[in-house]
């Protein structure tokens, strides 16, 4: 095993708010000694010089897309739902290289970018074929990181799940679109296939199962996932009331909350991760703590489709383990969990003039690493401690976002923006140095990038064409919902005539 001694460094201490010069012993991936620095260390252990750098456990993505990094920032004022409508522009129409190559991307820039772990919810079937989830997670094992990769299972369709969307449509629109559902049995087929024999070391990139969107399963679909799930041990996520429009179609529908539906099901658990939750009321987060379940709070990506502000305290206080993520390119334009950790501080500022009910700093940042790790199943990650995986980001204190350094965990989270980047550990092994990923041929990446890019907007021409043409009918259906009374407020003003 190979052992290295990291020498020169200062240690974040985010509850303490300091940064002491600290040396780390790191042995086979794992942090096995922390000490003053010059601590005593094996002859022969390979020394790694991170002075003028502080270092903090690698940031966990709680919540993203990875098949999305091809469509970055191709669209400008658009809802949840109007992106899916238009999954015919982005999601349709692409081979395996191209679901390999947006992974890639995303994960290079997740790396370069000081995060080493990502729960990403992927290709579903029948999007992706069990060999494509294979060459997806090869992505994140080329690049080196880790991740929980779960394919977005839905048996319902996007017009369909909501009620009255379909028959709100024109008559000219129900022709074009599909409505159908999935073959449910083949889904759960293809995902317990996949299961079993997933190639990939768990270790670093394992298979988890997302439901995508609780309206969008049947209770067939949700009752299986809940029992391969069990059978794998696999990780779960589900876009839950992320949107109004979501929270008040499961009323309509069920009559009862997205939450309270999955948890009549047994989706609720420790292994289960809500995406978003801005419109989860008490009863539904005091549902998620009593079965230890996690919300990833995803607070840029909620601003940017206008789903509201989620209530992260209230999350904490009522025992919620809160992750932060990005979301997807789609709709959050980049994969930097710096920019995440500033939004979700400075989001839960103007939820209310009680500043003592703002996140702090340190709640963030443990959200951002600690809570990611538990809500991804890689315990041993989110931390520098004895024990724990060498998941380490070395930001460079001569950067300007550290001169001076004043409390660092603040800077953390309200400076740092990635560009003070300067090395990344996975593992123990070096993925990043001198703030570039440390195998990728990133003038090779963008060619193939601008080729794929092409090739699947050429493929989805009609596809981005019917989106156009259904925008302001679904667009219109979807805005007279969110101006139904509910008892919930999570948007940051009224809501308007």
């Amino acid at each position: 095993m190979t052992t290295t001694v990291i020498r020169g460094g200062r240690l974040l201490d985010a509850t303490s708010r300091s940064a002491p010069l600290t040396d780390l012993l790191v042995t086979g991936g794992v942090i096995t000694s922390l000490g003053a620095p010059g601590m005593a260390a094996p002859a022969e252990a390979e020394v790694f010089d991170a002075s003028g750098t502080l270092m903090h456990a690698g940031l966990v993505n709680g919540h993203t897309h990875g098949s999305t990094n091809l469509s970055k920032a191709t669209h400008d004022r658009w809802t949840l739902e109007l992106l899916l409508s238009g999954s015919g522009e982005w999601a349709a129409n692409q081979t395996r290289h191209h679901k390999y190559l947006n992974t890639y991307i995303g994960a290079v820039e997740m790396l370069q970018k000081g995060c080493t772990t990502a729960y990403d919810l992927t290709f579903g079937f029948p999007l992706a074929t069990v060999d494509d989830l294979y060459a997806i997670g090869q992505a994140y094992v080329d690049a080196g990181m880790r991740a929980v990769v779960a394919p977005m299972l839905q048996d319902v369709s996007f017009y369909k799940a909501i009620p009255g969307l379909y028959d709100a449509l024109p008559a000219s629109h129900k022709a074009q679109v599909d409505a159908s559902g999935g073959d449910t049995g083949a889904i759960l087929r293809s995902m317990e296939e996949a299961l079993k024999h997933w190639p990939h070391d768990p270790a670093q990139v394992k298979l988890g199962i997302a439901p995508t969107i609780p309206l969008h399963c049947s209770d067939e679909l949700t009752l299986g996932c809940v029992k391969l799930a069990t059978e794998y041990g696999a990780q779960t996520q589900s876009h839950v009331a992320e949107s109004k429009v979501q929270a008040v179609a499961a009323l309509k529908r069920w009559g009862k909350s997205l939450t309270a539906h999955f948890d009549e099901l047994g989706m609720l658990g420790p292994n289960f991760t809500v995406a978003h939750g801005v419109w989860l009321d008490d009863d539904d987060m005091r549902r998620l703590a009593a079965k230890g379940a996690s919300v990833s709070h995803n607070a840029g990506s909620n601003m940017r489709l206008g789903a509201g502000i989620a209530d992260s305290r209230r999350m904490l206080e009522l025992g919620v383990n809160l992750a932060l993520g990005t979301d997807g390119a789609l709709c959050a334009d980049n994969q930097n969990m710096y920019e995440a950790m500033r939004y979700a501080s400075m989001v839960s500022n103007v939820r209310t003039p009680d500043y003592e009910r703002w996140l702090s700093a340190p709640e963030v940042f443990t959200a951002a690493t600690q809570g990611g790790a538990r809500a991804t199943g890689f315990e041993k990650a989110g931390r520098i401690a004895v024990g724990c995986l060498a998941d380490i980001v070395f930001l460079d204190l001569h950067s300007i976002n550290w001169i001076p350094m004043n409390d660092p965990v603040n800077q953390v989270v309200l400076t740092e923006d990635a560009t003070g980047v300067r090395d990344v550990m996975v593992g123990g092994k070096l993925v990043v140095r001198g703030g570039r990923h440390a195998d990728c041929d990133m003038a090779k990446l963008a060619r193939d990038a601008q080729v794929a890019r092409d090739e699947v907007a050429e493929a989805n021409a009609e596809g981005k064409h019917l989106a156009q043409a259904l925008e302001r009918a679904v667009g219109s259906f979807c805005m007279g919902l969110c101006r139904e009374p509910f008892h919930l407020h999570r948007y940051g003003g009224p809501l308007g005539l």
